[in-house]
């Protein structure tokens, strides 16, 4: 093949896929919300240079603009010289620059290749929300497929990480927010295409020698392992890669499975304890797995996902359990299981706070996570008075005691809480407001009825909200 029969084959090849992404996950934009333009992830390397060169021909032709997101991770001492060649690059293809330098932690539980992949990804859809940006277009090719495969499978990955990469995806998990559309055009072409385009055209790229430190996982795997198996097996990465696509199938039904699941044993706002018995095992840990996708959570090894079930499902039926797994906390309360934020815990010294009422519609708080409303009411406290009484917001010291109307017996709050089926988890973070050692107000719950009046012209009834 000459060398323009090559270039033009990779070009033919790279404007069919990315038509594909475009017409598949974009029908609604190709009527004018690419009006911005796309971008492409641009870090100075082969991969990106190639896809930022065939992509300059690409917006050319279809008359969109072109934008090129470079991120400085300052992990090398080039990173500087790489900004700076990057930019000049972009100034003579005529395509808009956009660089955002980010702090990149060494000492992370996750390692420092995980914490730049995060800190970059969320780069990159912060540059993609602040220029209208829909589409962002990622290097990854075949063999970076095949890389992906071996580093899930050493890892003892399940069938969602053996997936591999989707050729396109909304990622709000990793950018931030779902605003953005991830695009890999060049996930079918052999890296040795990519050098080939690129000699061919003369393309100028930068090396970055963190690629031949064999330290990182997925380095060793490619100067180590992957010439190994291209002796022993010729063409193994288009392999792998179709192996990928059937992982992905399998994770497609892994997920249909999950929804009916998720929508058979939805109770309330939590998942059915009963219902869930009579799922088999598998598909109980699928539909977990997709309740923390849902909520955006980082998967529990296989170990641990079987001790939370343990707990929940074993527990006496009127066990107060909770388990906590990454940023929330995993309830089971009257045989429904519920996810909720963390409570950190507040610092003594921030369980209380005095203030004084001006006037206002409401008080934030945040040291309670939340804001006091003050609603006008016919029945309730009168105003007048309200602003002359020194008020303190805590929460539950334990002993305070309820009365919700003067026909009504004063209770205490487990009562009330009981009464009104507030689940245990809640009741540690439900504010009370007090006037010296007189309870004023519980929230969840409601008002003391000995300091309301009823027929007001202007009473004010008290109102709590989280955050």
């Amino acid at each position: 093949m000459r060398p323009d029969q090559h270039c033009s084959s990779l070009e033919q090849t790279f404007s069919k896929k990315l038509d594909a992404i475009i017409a598949d996950s974009f029908a609604d934009l190709c009527a004018g919300k690419l009006q911005n333009g796309l971008a492409v992830g641009y870090s100075g390397g082969l991969d990106s240079t190639v896809l930022l060169d065939l992509a300059i021909n690409y917006c050319r032709r279809a008359k969109i603009s072109l934008h090129a997101f470079h991120v400085h991770h300052g992990l090398s001492p080039n990173a500087d010289a790489w900004l700076d060649h990057c930019r000049a690059v972009c100034v003579t293809g005529e395509v808009s620059f956009h660089a955002e330098r980010i702090q990149v932690s060494r000492d992370s539980g996750d390692g420092v290749e995980a914490s730049a992949r995060k800190g970059r990804y969320e780069a990159l859809g912060r540059m993609a929300k602040d220029t209208g940006i829909p589409l962002i277009l990622a290097a990854h090719h075949q063999d970076d497929q095949a890389e992906t495969l071996l580093l899930q499978l050493l890892r003892g990955s399940g069938v969602a990480g053996m997936s591999g990469m989707d050729v396109c995806h909304r990622a709000p998990n990793l950018f931030g927010h779902d605003q953005v559309m991830l695009g890999r055009p060049l996930l079918s072409e052999k890296r040795a295409t990519l050098e080939v385009y690129a000699s061919q055209r003369g393309l100028s790229y930068i090396e970055d020698e963190s690629n031949a430190d064999q330290r990182y996982l997925r380095n060793a795997i490619r100067h180590s392992v992957m010439p190994v198996l291209d002796t022993l097996s010729p063409g193994y990465s288009e392999r792998i890669a179709r192996s990928a696509t059937h992982f992905q199938a399998a994770q497609d039904l892994m997920l249909e499975v999950a929804q009916q699941d998720f929508a058979s044993c939805s109770v309330d706002t939590g998942l059915g304890i009963a219902a869930m018995r009579e799922l088999s095992p598998a598909r109980r840990d699928n539909l977990f797995r997709y309740w923390f996708s849902r909520a955006g959570l980082r998967m529990p090894t296989t170990s641990r996902l079987k001790e939370m079930q343990s707990q929940l499902f074993e527990g006496r039926e009127d066990a107060r359990i909770t388990v906590h797994h990454d940023t929330v906390a995993i309830h089971r309360y009257k045989n429904i299981v519920y996810l909720s934020a963390q409570n950190a815990g507040m610092a003594e010294q921030e369980q209380l706070r005095e203030f004084v009422w001006e006037s206002q519609d409401h008080i934030h708080f945040p040291e309670f996570a939340g804001s006091l409303y003050f609603d006008t009411a016919e029945h309730g406290l009168d105003a007048s008075w309200l602003k002359q009484q020194p008020l303190t917001m805590h929460l539950r010291r334990g002993g305070e005691r309820l009365k919700l109307a003067v026909n009504r017996p004063t209770r205490d709050m487990k009562s009330h809480y009981q009464s009104l089926q507030i689940p245990f988890w809640q009741r540690e973070r439900l504010p009370y407001v007090s006037i010296g050692k007189d309870l004023l107000f519980a929230a969840g719950v409601g008002m003391q009825s000995r300091f309301c009046q009823s027929e007001l012209a202007a009473g004010i009834s008290l109102r709590w909200v989280f955050d």
